[in-house]
């Protein structure tokens, strides 16, 4: 995965800017390209490609494939045949309004007037934010259900570019950071059980403040996150339901994991509150949160 192109004032580096913001499959013996895609060609919004690439075999209109699932930071769940790098499929699955839809044949993004106004200067709100439809937080695709597990962002973002003034030691990024988050009404985040090639959600769990922790599904069943407010969260894989929970003392934005052990299964999670959302959200709600620094271990019961 490849990070997105600077500054975010996109009018300063005309063109695609190629690699940015894509996925390369390289040969490891001698470096060379076999193949690329990029999901955002000459992106202004922060939407870079560096987050998980999920490899899985699935069956893609009844013929098994090799594919790399990607639940990019610009709104669309993408399939890809791994093999190749052909999209199979490419669908939001939050909010997205910089983009109608994906063009398969293409492979390019069928951008909306937002991407134009902002390339042109004007103020524009775009769904996602630059926070992405899912940040870092990597997402699990369990082969039983069929389905993969996202923590997803349910806000969008103010953006106007500004001239790209390069300051040694300072931020080089073209835009202004003023007022850079639209809100909106309700759970600003969900846990969602996604369908790879529709991008829909079988069901999701909401959330006021956003999860960032990873996610893991287990062959049992069971899906495993944190909050940032602390809790360790388990729900049914299949149905969401909420099975679970432990307060951990800070916020969670690790990687839960799991394995055996003497014939006992464990889950462990790592808690420390931080983050993107921590730093930069102004969300008063997590003023009170500790800062931690702790590894905590569960058995898993039969």
């Amino acid at each position: 995965g490849i990070g997105n192109p600077g500054p975010f004032n996109a009018a300063v580096r005309p063109g695609d800017n190629l690699y940015t913001c894509s996925v390369l499959a390289m040969d490891p013996k001698t470096g060379k390209i076999k193949w690329h895609y990029q999901f955002s060609p000459n992106n202004p919004f922060d939407y870079d490609s560096v987050a998980e690439m999920v490899l899985a075999d699935m069956n893609v209109e009844g013929k098994p494939t090799k594919v790399l699932m990607d639940a990019n930071r610009n709104g669309f769940f993408y399939v890809l045949d791994r093999t190749n790098g052909k999209v199979l499929a490419a669908n939001p699955y939050v909010k997205v309004n910089w983009a109608s839809g994906v063009d398969l044949k293409s492979g390019r993004p069928i951008e909306t007037d937002v991407v134009k106004d902002a390339r042109d200067g004007k103020k524009v709100t775009v769904y996602p934010s630059i926070l992405g439809g899912k940040n870092w937080e990597p997402m699990s695709f369990n082969p039983q259900t069929g389905l993969a597990y996202a923590n997803t962002l349910a806000f969008g973002g103010r953006y106007k570019s500004e001239p790209a003034t390069f300051k040694q030691g300072e931020w080089y990024l073209g835009m202004d950071l003023t007022d850079p988050w639209e809100w909106g009404d309700g759970a600003r985040g969900h846990l969602k059980a996604i369908d790879p090639m529709t991008g829909k959600a079988k069901w999701e769990a909401p959330s006021d403040i956003p999860r960032f922790s990873g996610v893991l599904s287990t062959a049992g069943g069971v899906v495993f996150t944190g909050a940032l407010t602390g809790e360790f969260e388990a729900f049914d894989a299949d149905s969401g339901k909420k099975l679970w929970q432990f307060q951990t003392g800070s916020g969670i934005e690790g990687q839960p994991v799991t394995w055996q052990q003497d014939g006992v299964q464990y889950v462990a999670v790592t808690s420390g509150y931080g983050g993107v959302y921590s730093l930069f959200s102004g969300d008063e709600r997590l003023a009170k949160v500790p800062p931690g620094g702790s590894l905590w271990v569960f058995a898993v019961k039969q």
